[in-house]
């Protein structure tokens, strides 16, 4: 969701976070005398490796306020009705006292068996500083390591593995940390190999110091179980499993079927075939029991989006003594059928609009977890005529219906293994139909069918494949507004708004470490596409030897058809500073070639570039291409038609190339129910012609030009976390302007003082870019906003 806002509207939403900030004149406003905040937290002594983690072993109510959130929190929490923010944290001794304890332990935990640490307070205008001063004393290291385990298969298993995971080696430090995440290692290890019974229990690690040596003799223990001689495996033997009706109860006649020798399957809501559920159960019979299978069976369960609830299944012990598992899977079904309604909002300047959508899905179809997802969308943008001279009314309008067959597998002529090892695949069949309008230049049609297979080869690679796309896209251009563009020589622009074209492609995309964007881990993020069009109609053209049209170009069913070849890549790197903190560099550029029997890209297979979530100082699609200046549109003053014909759709490029860079931080852990976070942030790129063309004077790529041809854009944001999905608020100000020349470009240093109100500058460029005057003889047209904001739902990448 986006939307747009005037420097008015800006100047409001700083005002209201100045009220904040001006109120905060004190941190101990609302205390009383007798009490002191805890404003400081020093701790001395301790060995840099552990300090930033000691930090969390203070009580957290000892530690001290966030400033913003204890702002907020005398603000708005009112007589306790409201929880916003951090209440103050009060001094107490007694807390003090088991922080004290708490940090003491850790460092003794750490391998200081010898660690003391000691606390003061210091207190000035009801200002608490607290101070821990340790005393490490030498560090223990291990000097001898062995295992004593009674079982001889277990023994072997522990051996075999130790390596892949062990933190505890001869000459290490004596940490109980390590005992510990070694003992939940060889846990997992045991579940993975058969053993139900096994509990970590068993395992128990004896250390014998020598405190005046500083060194630690460690023996790692694992008994057999009471009265057994060694530790039992089991494998799974009979699997049932039933399906709820949506409410959760097991009522009426359930369809009930004996799939094979391994599943028996029940369903209260006959609504699903049994292979819907079979295919996703990894627990096969006469394997050894292993919890990753059990881990996976109830992840792809969930994952087919079709079930509320897949608990782990529930295990039951043979009564003989052949050590076998029967399973019980209880699932239940979401209702079947949904609905959506979304709505967004824009507005800037003298133009608003709505975006209004509705989603059906149908979760169940044909039985077979299928979802069917119907999409109606329609968006108005309309002008009041501020801007616009006498071009009040809607400017442009877009209807889309979209119908899409999801399948959970791989829906093929041709057997495929089971690919759900690593993610569920997917086999989508959609067909898109869209019709735009935009007052006084074009009616577009566009009709798009495809099928696409998405399915991951490990955890973090993931492929997509359109092997059929088919396109076809028709334009009706303005008489008047084609007549006034062949007149500028703006042929292109009536190629690539007004014509009919068909083609057919293939598609290819391979996202890694997708499943990472959410976490705060250090790691990179690469997208990478590939789009290929119109080659096997050619191929057909000229083996049928198809007619050419008026222009030379080969049609197949009557239409010319397009040929092309597109890439583009996403490539980012995320680096964690700590907590919350994160920074993200994003590169993603991509280029577009037309060939064979096509000399320009269809509409659809450009790429523009300004709005929300790449340069944001710039409205969608209004940045670019190049230096090019959409003054040279008007007569200077004069009342030009087709510069208000082109004013909302002009800038596209076979071309782009976009970097930000952004910082993440957290400000606040609750404000009225969300955690507030902020961000601060570059943008830098543009999109560019292929070549040289009279409609886009110096929109053409040139190494030699690249850095002069680049908008620059800076802001800060905030973020607004509710779990489930992340608001956005951003506001980003144009730094460097490609459209102008030399020191020109640096608008925000040049022209500062014109930031939220008009000077010479901004009325040289109404004048340069209006659409007409008015009744009093004023300019009226594009006038330039140096700021935008905007709203959206999720990061912006």
């Amino acid at each position: 969701m986006k939307a747009y806002l005037t420097p008015g509207h800006y100047r409001i939403a700083i005002l209201s976070i100045l009220v904040v900030i001006i109120s905060s004149c004190s941190v101990t406003r609302g205390i009383k005398p007798n009490q002191a905040i805890v404003r400081t937290l020093t701790l001395k002594g301790i060995d840099k490796e552990f300090a930033e983690a000691a930090v969390n072993y203070v009580d957290k109510e000892q530690q001290p306020n966030n400033w913003l959130n204890l702002q907020f929190y005398y603000t708005f929490s009112k007589k306790g009705k409201r929880n916003i923010g951090e209440a103050p944290r009060l001094l107490d001794s007694s807390l003090v006292e088991f922080s004290r304890l708490q940090l003491q332990k850790y460092l003794q935990n750490k391998g200081y068996l010898k660690a003391k640490v000691a606390d003061s307070i210091v207190i000035k205008k009801q200002k608490a500083e607290l101070i821990f001063t340790a005393t490490e004393g030498p560090m223990f290291r291990i000097r001898n390591y062995k295992d004593s385990i009674a079982d001889p298969n277990v023994k072997g298993l522990y051996r075999r593995t130790k390596a892949q995971y062990s933190h505890v080696n001869p000459g290490s430090r004596f940490d109980t940390d390590s005992l510990a995440y070694d003992r939940d290692q060889f846990f997992q290890v045991m579940k993975r190999n058969g053993y139900f019974d096994f509990y970590r229990q068993y395992v128990n690690f004896e250390p014998d110091s020598s405190y005046n040596q500083s060194i630690v003799d460690l023996v790692m223990i694992i008994d057999n179980p009471a009265d057994k001689p060694a530790h039992p495996t089991f494998t799974i033997n009979n699997t049932l499993i039933t399906v709820t009706q949506s409410n959760g109860r097991k009522t009426g006649n359930p369809d009930t079927i004996q799939v094979d020798s391994q599943f028996r399957y029940v369903d209260y809501s006959g609504r699903f075939k049994p292979k819907t559920v079979t295919d996703y159960i990894f627990q096969k019979k006469g394997r050894l029991f292993d919890i990753d299978m059990q881990t996976l069976t109830t992840s792809r369960l969930s994952e087919l989006n079709v079930f509320r609830n897949v608990p782990s299944p529930i295990y039951e012990k043979l009564p003989d003594s052949t050590n076998r598992l029967n399973t019980r899977i209880d699932i239940t079904p979401l209702k079947r059928m949904s609905d959506r309604v979304e709505a967004e909002f824009l507005f800037n300047g003298g133009r608003y609009g709505y975006n209004i959508g509705n989603t059906f899905t149908n979760r169940n179809l044909f039985k077979q977890a299928a979802a069917l997802q119907v999409k109606l969308n329609w968006s108005i943008l309309f002008d009041s005529g501020r801007n616009a001279g006498d071009s009040k009314g809607i400017q442009n309008q877009e209807f889309k219906a979209g119908v899409s067959l999801i399948y959970p597998r791989i829906v093929s002529p041709f057997d495929f293994p089971n690919l759900a090892k690593f993610g569920v695949p997917h086999t989508t069949f959609s067909t898109n139909f869209s019709l735009f309008y935009q007052k006084g230049l074009v009616q577009r049609r566009s009709w798009i069918n495809s099928i696409t297979y998405d399915f991951f080869d490990t955890r973090t690679k993931q492929h997509s494949i359109t092997p059929i796309n088919i396109e076809f896209s028709s334009g009706n251009i303005d008489p008047i507004a084609k007549a006034e563009l062949l007149k500028q020589n703006r042929y292109s622009y009536v190629y690539l708004i007004g014509r009919t074209t068909f083609t057919s492609g293939s598609q290819y995309t391979f996202q890694y470490n997708s499943i990472k964007l959410n976490t705060y881990e250090n790691f990179y993020y690469f997208r990478g596409s590939l789009d290929l069009g119109g080659g096997t109609l050619n191929l057909l053209s000229r083996a049928f030897r198809t007619p050419k049209d008026s222009l030379g170009q080969r049609t197949f069913f009557g239409n010319a058809f397009s040929q092309y070849v597109k890439t583009e890549i996403d490539y980012r790197l995320y680096r964690s500073l700590g907590g919350e903190r994160q920074f993200i560099f994003r590169f993603s550029p991509g280029i577009g070639i037309p060939y064979g029997n096509s000399n320009q890209l269809i509409f659809e297979k450009n790429f523009y570039t300004g709005g929300a979530n790449d340069i944001r100082a710039w409205l969608p699609r209004t940045l670019g291409p190049g230096q090019f200046n959409r003054a040279s549109y008007g007569v200077n003053g004069a009342a030009d038609t087709t510069r208000a014909r082109l004013k909302y759709l002009d800038q596209f490029g076979e071309i782009k190339m976009v970097a930000n860079l952004e910082y993440r931080y957290k400000l606040v852990d609750n404000f009225f129910g969300t955690k507030l976070k902020g961000a601060l942030f570059m943008d830098m790129g543009n999109v560019w012609r292929l070549h040289k063309t009279p409609d886009n004077p110096n929109g053409e790529f040139r190494l030699n030009n690249l850095f002069n041809s680049t908008a620059i854009g800076i802001g800060t944001g905030l973020r607004f976390d509710l779990s489930f999905f992340i608001f956005r608020l951003d506001a980003a100000f144009k730094f460097k302007d490609p459209q102008f020349n030399g020191a020109d470009q640096w608008v925000l240093f040049r022209h500062a003082n014109e930031l939220f109100k008009s000077g010479d500058f901004k009325k040289a460029y109404l004048k340069a870019n209006s659409t007409g005057v008015d009744s009093n003889g004023n300019y009226v047209g594009d006038s330039y906003n140096f700021m935008q904001l905007n709203f959206g739902i999720g990061l912006p990448f």
